[in-house]
C-alpha cells in the first residue's frame, strides 16, 4: 500500500491474494489438473473476476521449448495494470520446493522469448491445494517474481472457515512485525552519508 500512496504504482502485493475462491468451478471430490484447467477455461470469466481486475487471458497450455525438451504452463495471463506477463501453475497438492525452479523457468523463457519492451519482468503464480508459508518464506519466492496461494474448490465450513482466516491474519501480523522490526535495526544514515 505504500508503494501505491507514494509513488501511485500498482505492485503484484496488491494484485494477487491468497487463497482464491474456486467454488464457482463446479468440481466434485475427486479431480485431475486437467479437470481444473478445464473448469477454469469453462468459467473464465468468473476465474478473471476470482483473479481481480487487469487480467486479460492470453493462452493455456503454453508449450515452451527448451534443450528440444518440451514443457507446458498451464495458463498464461496479461496484467494491463503491471504491464506484466503473468504465468500460472495449477497444483493439485501442496506447495513443494521444486515447484518454484519449474516457475522460474516458465519466466525466464517468458522474459527471453514473450516479454516485449517496455513490459515489466513476467511474474509467475502457482496456484496449490496448501501453500506451506514457512517454507515459501525460506525459500524467498517473491525475490523471483513469483506468489504461491492456495484456492479452495469449495467453499469450507464456518468453523474451518475461520479458523484459516485467523490463521492468515496471526501470519499477516508475524510479517508486519519482522518488518518494523528490521527496519527498526537497520541503522540510520547520518546526512554526510546520504549525499
Amino acid at each position: 500500500m505504500d508503494t501505491l500512496r507514494a509513488e501511485d504504482k500498482l505492485t503484484p502485493d496488491l494484485v494477487f491474494c491468497d487463497p482464491y475462491f474456486l467454488d464457482f468451478l463446479g468440481l466434485k471430490d475427486r479431480y485431475l489438473e486437467k479437470d481444473v484447467e478445464d473448469a477454469i477455461i469453462r468459467e473464465l470469466e468468473n476465474f478473471i473476476l476470482e483473479l481481480g481486475i487487469g487480467f486479460t487471458f492470453i493462452e493455456r497450455q503454453k508449450r515452451i521449448q527448451v534443450d528440444n525438451d518440451d514443457h507446458y504452463l498451464d495458463l498464461l495471463f496479461y496484467h494491463r495494470g503491471l504491464q506484466r506477463l503473468v504465468a500460472i501453475d495449477l497444483k493439485l497438492r501442496d506447495f513443494q520446493p521444486a515447484d518454484k525452479g519449474q516457475m522460474e523457468l516458465y519466466l525466464r523463457w517468458l522474459a527471453r522469448y514473450e516479454q516485449k519492451s517496455g513490459e515489466g519482468s513476467p511474474l509467475g503464480l502457482i496456484l496449490c491445494a496448501g501453500s506451506k508459508h514457512e517454507t515459501v518464506e525460506l525459500l524467498e519466492l517473491e525475490k523471483s517474481g513469483i506468489r504461491v496461494a492456495s484456492y479452495w474448490t469449495k467453499l469450507l465450513p464456518r468453523k474451518q472457515l475461520q479458523r484459516k482466516l485467523h490463521e492468515a491474519l496471526l501470519h499477516a501480523r508475524e510479517r508486519l512485525a519482522q518488518g518494523q522490526q528490521l527496519s527498526k535495526e537497520m541503522p540510520r544514515l547520518s546526512s554526510s552519508e546520504q549525499h
